[in-house]
């Protein structure tokens, strides 16, 4: 008793630890994403037994967002329309395959040799810490040019006057790259290594040439099936399942799938949005017109002006450039109103400038040099002669620098118009463009380009999207189809009566987002999301509730029903597999009817063509391979191992029946080459390397339950 009452005094204080332990469970769990209360709650992919972490991937992904940004910076034009839904599976997939290599190179133990080691970071372009080491060491005003020094400073300072707690930093920084280094080499080497597993035997090798260079001579005839009459030839459930039974291996899933049906809406501006647009417009030019200039109103509208100078050569095409090539100052005009929006040009001034000027410049080291250099060069001295008469540690000379004063986006912000009008002014003399204590930048302005018609003015673009409550109607409209279409066929059945446009897609655990058609890596924008609920919550019949695009200037909604879910095979009843499996039993049939309908007919080639309705066609060369001249494999190797006895053979196969004759054969008189053999046996193989290191072990991605929200 006297236990229990003293847990009864102190049932305050549990209760606030109890409740304290509750919230930072609740938290974690918030912060993790929401994943599953229990289980692995930080794994975002396993390749067998190995887990990949949350926070491994939240790096990775983090390195793939910066690698994109660069890469736009560098190339905007290719990586315009890279969609970032792709960053996490991408992710994945190179943590998945760093794992596996490192897997492959512990199993070898493989490690790389002094000389290796050397000759990658010495002889290789440097990586950026080792730029950064160099760097470094320059400010501690070492002179070094090569990354072979920066390792003999670093390891021996005193030989170049620092002290060792001046190279410690540095140190930890060189030998944290050689660990990277060594784990790259290594790494390289067994990829090296894994790819060599595959090689061709001399008799694959002379296979393949005694196939390359044996050639026959060939009549084909071929009388494609074409459109199969269904009530001539019926299908039976029966023998739909059969053929699955014989082809399963061909519906094979590397992952569990969920076929789903799927609605995207283009929420597109309403009337009454434009009726708003069009008198946003004239508020606009009215305001332009005014002094006062834009109201408060119209600046919460989201109408702002932006100022423009601009050549004439880079004036945008149609009404803007009409309207500023003609305008007179101070008028203001909407140039173009449209579905897209509206532009509004207000009129400034029009006059000609230099586009560029030729400068010849003299970097000046020092506080009073500058200006003795400058009286020498203004008093007629020549530039080249400025190293002779002052030490080339002191002066640099750049003579007939072209400098652009104007690109595609206006005036540039190379030379102010302050400095451009002193050089102007000296005449050709010199002048001092620019100094600091540590010395000065001399110029003179040595030659000026043609004078080009400049155009100042002022532009309103405004791009015209659906309202608030334009996309609340749209949406409340999605909402009521799926409250009286609550299940996957209702919504199927009825979402083109209802004016939806239903596509049919197959997601897995690595869809990026849901495709704007099937097979395509377009996806359409956040809808990673509706991936995310498919696999997780959504079961075959189900439908989801509405998403959103968060893009507000091309708004769309999402609405997606599960059809179906399988784990190894995609299942007979799937729509795509049985019409596959009817067709080809149908064409089978018809091809067995074809048969007994151009046997007789099989004493010539020609009969058999005429009976076919088609002209035969003579191949002088054929070969066995891909570019035989016949589409059908089983056809390309009954002729390629046929011989040459003039007989018509018919031939049913998957696209219509063939018949053919064999001529001649005869083998090209072409030298063996060991090695051109071995590398189209590479290419014919093919080797997957992911596949290699991967086996048998089996991969479970995550990644979808940490992207996208609920």
């Amino acid at each position: 008793m006297a236990t229990l009452e003293k847990i009864r005094s102190k049932s305050g204080l549990l209760l606030v630890v109890i409740f304290a332990a509750l919230l930072a469970f609740i938290l974690g769990d918030a912060i993790t994403n929401g994943r599953n209360l229990f289980g692995n709650q930080s794994t975002v992919a396993k390749i067998g037994s190995q887990k990949i972490d949350y926070l491994d991937y939240q790096r990775k992904r983090e390195e793939l967002s910066q690698q994109l940004e660069e890469a736009r910076k560098q190339n905007p034009q290719q990586y315009a329309s890279f969609d970032v839904q792709r960053l996490p599976q991408m992710a994945v997939n190179q943590l998945i395959s760093e794992m596996l290599l490192q897997d492959g190179v512990k199993s070898l133990g493989l490690q790389a040799s002094p000389e290796q080691l050397r000759q990658f970071l010495f002889n290789s372009n440097p990586s950026p810490e080792v730029i950064t080491i160099v760097r470094q060491l320059q400010g501690l005003g070492v002179n070094i040019t090569s990354v072979e020094q920066a390792h003999e400073v670093i390891f021996n300072p005193k030989n170049s006057g620092l002290s060792q707690s001046q190279v410690e930093p540095l140190q930890a920084m060189w030998l944290q790259v050689e660990k990277q280094a060594a784990q790259q080499i290594v790494q390289q080497n067994y990829v090296q290594l894994l790819a060599g597993t595959i090689q061709a035997n001399d008799l694959d090798k002379k296979a393949l040439y005694n196939d390359y260079i044996a050639m026959s001579n060939v009549s084909v005839a071929y009388r494609p099936y074409g459109k199969v009459d269904e009530k001539k030839y019926p299908v039976t459930d029966a023998e739909i399942n059969k053929a699955y039974e014989e082809d399963k291996y061909m519906f094979r899933v590397e992952e569990p799938t969920k076929e789903i049906s799927f609605v995207a809406v283009n929420v597109s501006p309403s009337d009454a949005d434009m009726a708003a647009a069009n008198k946003l417009a004239v508020q606009t030019a009215e305001a332009l017109r005014d002094t006062a200039g834009l109201t408060k109103e119209l600046r919460k509208e989201g109408i702002n002006v932006e100022r423009r100078t601009l050549k004439a050569a880079n004036l945008p095409g149609g009404a803007v450039k009409e309207f500023v090539t003609s305008a007179p100052y101070d008028s203001v005009s909407v140039v173009s109103n449209n579905l897209r929006g509206f532009t509004v040009v207000k009129m400034g001034r029009r006059y000609t400038d230099l586009d560029s000027i030729q400068l010849n410049l003299v970097t000046v080291v020092g506080n009073a040099l500058p200006a003795k250099v400058m009286a020498s060069l203004n008093s007629g001295l020549p530039m080249d002669s400025l190293v002779k008469k002052y030490s080339a540690d002191s002066v640099m000379v750049q003579s007939e620098q072209w400098l652009t004063l104007y690109n595609d986006k206006g005036r540039t912000n190379e030379l102010p118009q302050a400095q451009l009008d002193s050089l102007r002014a000296a005449s050709g003399r010199f002048i001092k463009l620019m100094s600091t204590g540590d010395g000065a930048l001399l110029a003179q302005l040595a030659k000026t380009g043609a004078p080009v018609e400049v155009y100042d003015y002022e532009v309103v673009e405004y791009a015209l999207q659906p309202s608030a409550k334009t996309i609340e109607e749209a949406r409340e409209k999605l909402e009521k189809f799926l409250a009286d279409n609550k299940t996957a066929a209702d919504f199927s059945k009825n979402a083109g009566a209802a004016g939806y446009n239903l596509q049919n897609f197959q997601l897995t655990q690595s869809s990026d987002a849901v495709p704007r058609m099937p097979g395509y890596t377009m996806y359409y924008p956040d809808s990673r999301q509706v991936v995310r609920w498919v696999m997780i919550d959504g079961k075959p019949g189900q439908v989801s509730h509405v998403y959103q695009s968060n893009d507000m200037q091309q708004p769309m909604l999402y609405a997606a029903a599960v059809n179906s879910a399988y784990d190894e095979f995609v299942p007979v009843t799937n729509t795509e597999v049985k019409d596959y499996l009817t067709e080809k039993i149908r064409n089978s049939k018809a091809g067995d009817e074809m048969l007994k309908q151009y046997q007789p007919k099989a004493g010539s080639i020609a009969s058999v063509a005429a009976a076919m309705g088609v002209e035969p066609r003579h191949i002088e060369q054929f070969r066995f391979g891909p570019r035989s001249g016949v589409n059908a494999p089983k056809v390309i190797g009954m002729i390629a191992g046929g011989k040459a006895d003039k007989k018509v053979v018919l031939v049913k196969a998957d696209d219509g029946v063939y018949a053919y004759v064999i001529n001649g054969r005869q083998n090209e008189k072409l030298a063996y080459d060991a090695a051109t053999y071995e590398q189209q046996y590479r290419q014919m193989i093919n080797p997957q390397l992911d596949a290699m290191l991967r086996g048998a072990k089996k991969i479970k991605n995550n990644v979808y339950k940490f992207e996208a929200g609920d």
